[in-house]
Order: structure tokens, then C-alpha cells, then sequence
């Protein structure tokens, strides 16, 4: 019997489903003509709803017209129409038939201009059919509008089109939206509660978009606890929860007590019933203290023409005759407990994976001052001299790159030329420097160090007269456009990965040279005992000169890899300059390793001490700078010691 009726039922559905669609669309626009004509936002959403369930294949047309504003009603019959311009009439054609049915003047007509609120209604119904359109385009804009605008009517669309989508990509963003909208929408406490497992692994901002609001809490009184609540703690008034004011404010919203009467309450209660010179039995001169006010006020309050006081005594009263809760905005405590715990998962592996990315960002810094600083620890620590323009070396070699991109218009190719030119040109540029300036100033410190102050004053203005004073692009390769993504939490851009895979290559190569070769070799012996060096047929002034060049060409590569995501600007080393120096002397003066340290030590401080004050990067660098100074005083020598003759120099 019980299949007969839904036999029965079935039938009656399909027979009612195929009237409506022999009826057409046009019957259903004229039940609906006035809202439309309308087109309020506060009225229109009954005719849209109606449209977008109607089943009709022509209902997307019709929605598509309307919000691209072509749609028009014929003033004769209140008829609508898709209306298209030509030979200074508009031609319509009816939706039902796509017949066109005239041509008409604009004054027989009224145009249709959904303004945006009713257009972002209507785009919301068109999501349904867009879901299965044969558009890739347009199921993926489908998409993207229900991530923007999540609506409970779309779940079943959105299910109903997954397993016929073609597309891979868009197939599974269908199944995690789909996981999503069951997590907020989904009848089924069942089927949410899978969802939410299924899904705490996932650190995307998404998922903790649909998570939190289950877990979102509301302070409430009432005479008793409701059986029907998803209470989550019971609070007691005068704890540390809930103060004994708080509760009976609570209590007032609830219009579960009377508010308390205020002294501008009284006061103006006062001032309205004066009577004569009196109000109740006090005179109105003696209303100026506040126990004849609340003994007038008494007496107004008993004659019934102001409310009643209220004591301590009823507020302990009304707090004791209610009970204070806090429950969620979520009904099903199945749902809260496993939202709850996935929200826990979560935020434990956000917190792990800010850490690295933290963690990246640090080793990325530590890189770029490593190579920034490399060329300094070879000349500071071979020859000890005080390179205040080491800083202009690195900004030549990054103005030295934008030079061969101006004619090299291929930018991987430009970049592969510009790294071996960018150390020739510094390279010579600091060798000319140590042949015309330093060498005259070795054993003296303040003059070397304000010769090469005035070098780089030089060299900066030099920079301003060719290059001007805006910053120049020098433009990556695309294969560096862009991050490498571990989830939404980490990630890092390639060209910083170019940067340190490049501060590999030279610690290897400036490990060979100073271990392989004749030049290492040599730089090493002056560096422990130039006197000694000398006595055994080392030229002293030749090594220093190369010292001073390769330390010099090595800042000019450096500046390059910076002024592929840095400003290129005649500024630029200034920017570098304090760091380099701080990289050397904190790692330990003319020691490879003490630099790598040293960078690593100062890039995980300044990232450190960033996301401990990241509104305040000048206080994060100058917490930066006390720090080191601290450290110098319990080890002047740095992290890695020189050893040898020259450790007691």
C-alpha cells in the first residue's frame, strides 16, 4: 500500500513538474510582475526563488538577461522580454519560444536595471545552473561565487554536478567545496560531523572560516537552563567570569530585571515633578545633596509617577532567581565537541608551520646577508681594513646588472651575463681602490675608514649623475615569478631560494679557493703572520690587492641577487652596509664558517625579534643592535675565533 501511495505521488510530482514546463516561463514573470517591475532588493528574492526552482531550461537565459540589464517589459501587457537594440528600436524575443516577437519604440517599453544588490541576488540563483553549464569558465565563476557568498540552497547543485564534472581541477574543487557546505549547512549531524574530520587536517583559511562559527559562544540568563541549549559552561555571578554588575546588566538586556535608575534618572524625574517649591515632602532647596534627592525620589516612586529604586536586595534577589550560562551558536553538541577538537588539530599545525615558515624566512635573510657579507669578511679579515664602501660595490654590481638588461632583453640570459660581469667590474674597481688608496693607509684604521666614508659619498653621487635618483628595475627570469607553497601558511618566493642556493655555490667555491689554490693558500699565511709570509717569498701587497678585488667582485654579485628584489637605487648599500659589518664581527674576523654564523645568528635574531613587534621594524632592529653589543662584551672575538698569530693581534 505504502508503494502504491508513493507510486502515486511520484507520478503526481512529474505530472505537476511537466505542466509548469508546458506553461512556460512567461506565466510565472506575471505571477511575480510587480516585484520584478520593482526590482527591490528587499522584495525581489520570492520571484528570484521562484525563477531559479521553476525547473526551466530557459529560466538561466532569463537570469543571465536580466542581470546583464537586457532584459524589458512591454507597457501594453506587462509582457517580458530579451530586448536587443537595432535601427533605433529595440527587437524583442520571448523567452519561452527564443522567437522574436517585434520591434518597439523605448517609450512602449520600461527597461529592467536590477541595481547591485538585487544583481548579486540573482547571480547567487544563477550559481545552480552555472554549476553544469558546458562553460568551463562559467562553472569555475560558479565556483568562486559560492566561495564568496556560501549559501545552504546551493549543497545539493553543487553535489548533484560533481560526479558529471569533466574537469579534474574543478572536480575537486567541487568535492572540498561541497565538504565545506556540508560543515555549515548539511541537515545531517551525522554527515557534518564526518566532514569536520575529514577536513581537520587542512590548514587553509577556508576551513577555519567554516569552523570557527560553530564554535562562536553567547553569554545568556533565563529562569533555568534550556533543555534544548548547547550549553557549553555554567557561570556563577561574582566570579571571575561574571561580575555581579555584568550578570545583572545581563539580566536587563534579557528583560529578565528592571534597569537601575541612574542619578541623571533621578534628576530628571526631579525636575519634572516639582510641585510649588517642593517635590513629595522635601523642599527643592535641599535638593542639593543626594540623600534629600533619593528621599524625593522615594517618595515619587511610592505615589507610582516614577519606578522604583532599585536596592542591593533585589539585585542579590534577581541573580539568585536566575541561572547564567554560556551556549553555542551551534544546536548539536556533537558538532561543537569535534569542531572544537579539529579547531585544537589546527591550530597546532599552524603553529608548527608558522614556525617554519618563520624558520625559512630566517635561513632566507641569513643568505642574503651571508653573500652581502662574504666579500667583506675576506678583506676585513685578510688585510683588517675598515671597507665603509663595501656597500657601493654591492650597488654596483646590482646597477651593473640593469646595464646589460638594457641590452639583453632576455632575462635569464641577461642575469648568466650579468653575474660574471658584475664581478669584473668590481673587481677591478676594488683592486684600482687598493692600489690607489688603501695601500697607503695599512696600520691606519681611522684614516682607512674615513677614505673609504668618502669613497662611498663618491660613488653614490657618481651613481645619482648616471642613473638619477629613481630605483631602476632589474627584472628576474620568469621561472622565478612566484613561491614555493607548502600549504597557506608557508611558503617562500623562488628568487629567495635562488639567493641562497647561490650563497651555497660561493661558500663551496670560496672553501676551494681558500683549500685548492695557490691564491687561498697565500691569503691564509698573511692573514695568520704577514711577516712570516713575507720571509718566505709571499708578496704581501699582490695578495692584498687580490684579497681586496675578489672580496670586491664577490659584493658585486652579491648585488645582483639583491636587486632582483630589492630597489635599485644609488642607496642601495646603505641598506646592507651595518648588517655586513655585523655578520663579520659577530661570526669572527677572516673566518668563512664565523661569517655563515654570524649570518645565521643575525638573520633568526631580526626575524625572531620581527614577529615578537612586527608594527615596529626600526625598534625590531634597534632591540637587533643592543642584543649584538651585548654579545660582543661576553665575546669580542666573535662566534668562530681566528686562531693562530694573528688571533692576538
Amino acid at each position: 500500500m505504502l508503494r502504491l501511495f508513493l507510486a502515486g505521488l511520484a507520478i503526481l510530482c512529474a505530472c505537476l513538474t511537466a505542466n509548469a514546463q508546458e506553461a512556460g516561463l512567461q506565466p510565472l514573470l506575471q505571477e511575480h510582475q510587480a516585484t520584478i517591475s520593482k526590482s527591490s532588493r528587499k522584495t525581489i528574492k520570492p520571484a528570484i526563488d521562484a525563477i531559479a526552482a521553476s525547473g526551466l531550461p530557459q529560466a538561466q537565459a532569463m537570469l543571465e538577461t536580466w542581470v546583464a540589464k537586457d532584459m524589458w517589459m512591454r507597457k501594453s501587457d506587462g509582457l517580458f522580454f530579451a530586448g536587443e537594440k537595432a535601427d533605433g528600436a529595440y527587437v524583442l524575443t520571448d523567452f519561452d519560444t527564443g522567437e522574436v516577437v517585434g520591434s518597439f519604440e523605448k517609450s512602449d517599453l520600461k527597461q529592467l536595471k536590477p541595481n547591485s544588490g538585487v544583481r548579486a541576488m540573482i547571480a547567487t540563483a544563477l550559481v545552480q545552473f552555472q554549476l553544469t553549464d558546458p562553460s568551463r569558465s562559467k562553472r569555475a565563476a560558479a565556483l568562486q561565487s559560492i566561495q564568496r557568498d556560501p549559501d545552504g540552497t546551493l549543497l545539493e547543485p553543487l553535489r548533484a554536478s560533481i560526479d558529471d564534472e569533466p574537469d579534474a581541477d574543478l572536480k575537486a574543487q567541487k568535492q572540498r567545496l561541497e565538504r565545506l557546505l556540508t560543515i555549515g549547512y548539511e541537515a545531517d549531524t551525522a554527515a557534518r560531523v564526518a566532514a569536520i574530520k575529514e577536513m581537520s587536517g587542512d590548514l587553509s583559511v577556508d576551513v577555519r572560516a567554516a569552523l570557527n562559527p560553530l564554535v562562536v559562544t553567547k553569554r545568556q540568563a533565563a529562569v533555568e537552563v534550556p533543555t534544548e541549549a548547547n550549553v557549553t559552561v555554567l557561570l556563577e555571578p561574582g566570579s571571575e567570569a561574571l561580575s555581579k554588575a555584568d550578570a545583572y546588566d545581563l539580566l536587563v538586556a534579557s528583560d529578565l530585571a528592571a534597569p537601575l535608575i541612574s542619578a541623571d534618572d533621578i534628576r530628571a524625574a526631579l525636575a519634572a515633578n516639582i510641585d510649588g517649591d517642593r517635590v513629595g515632602d522635601i523642599p527643592v532647596a535641599q535638593l542639593n545633596i543626594d540623600v534629600a534627592r533619593t528621599q524625593a525620589y522615594a517618595a515619587l516612586a511610592e505615589a507610582g509617577v516614577a519606578p522604583a529604586l532599585i536596592t542591593q536586595a533585589d539585585i542579590d534577589a534577581a541573580l539568585g532567581a536566575h541561572v547564567f550560562f554560556e551556549t553555542y551558536a551551534e544546536p548539536s553538541p556533537e558538532v561543537t565537541a569535534v569542531a572544537e577538537k579539529a579547531l585544537e588539530q589546527i591550530e597546532l599545525k599552524v603553529g608548527v608551520n608558522q614556525m617554519l615558515d618563520l624558520t625559512l624566512d630566517a635561513i632566507s635573510l641569513a643568505s642574503i646577508y651571508f653573500l652581502a657579507a662574504i666579500g667583506l669578511a675576506i678583506t676585513f679579515g685578510v688585510m683588517g681594513v675598515i671597507n665603509m664602501a663595501h656597500g657601493e660595490f654591492i650597488m654596483m654590481g646590482a646597477y651593473t646588472g640593469y646595464v646589460v638588461q638594457q641590452f639583453i632583453l632576455d632575462h635569464t640570459l641577461s642575469i648568466i651575463v650579468a653575474i660574471p660581469m658584475a664581478f669584473a667590474v668590481t673587481f677591478a674597481m676594488g683592486v684600482a681602490m687598493e692600489r690607489l688608496v688603501i695601500r697607503w693607509l695599512y696600520a691606519r684604521p681611522l684614516e682607512t675608514l674615513l677614505a673609504t666614508f668618502g669613497i662611498s659619498i663618491a660613488l653614490q653621487q657618481l651613481a645619482k649623475n648616471i642613473f638619477g635618483t629613481q630605483a631602476r628595475p632589474l627584472t628576474a627570469p620568469g621561472w622565478l615569478d612566484g613561491a614555493w607553497v607548502l600549504n597557506d601558511v608557508v611558503s617562500i618566493s623562488y628568487i629567495r631560494i635562488a639567493i641562497f642556493v647561490l650563497a651555497l655555490i660561493f661558500l663551496g667555491l670560496f672553501l676551494y679557493i681558500m683549500k685548492r689554490t695557490r691564491l687561498g693558500l697565500e691569503m691564509r699565511a698573511v692573514t695568520q703572520n704577514p711577516r712570516m709570509a713575507g720571509s718566505m717569498g709571499i708578496n704581501p701587497g699582490r695578495v692584498n690587492m687580490l684579497t681586496f678585488g675578489l672580496g670586491s667582485g664577490i659584493a658585486g654579485i652579491a648585488g645582483v641577487a639583491i636587486g632582483l628584489f630589492a630597489k635599485v637605487t644609488s642607496d642601495l648599500g646603505n641598506d646592507y652596509i651595518v648588517q655586513s659589518f655585523m655578520t663579520v664581527v659577530v661570526g669572527g674576523v677572516g673566518n668563512i664558517w664565523g661569517a655563515l654564523a654570524g649570518a645565521g645568528m643575525i638573520g633568526f635574531l631580526q626575524k625572531g625579534i620581527e614577529w615578537m613587534n612586527p608594527s615596529n621594524t626600526l625598534a625590531a632592529q634597534t632591540y637587533m643592535i643592543i642584543f649584538i653589543i651585548i654579545f660582543i662584551q661576553f665575546r669580542p672575538r666573535g662566534i668562530i675565533a681566528l686562531k693562530g698569530r694573528a688571533a692576538g693581534d
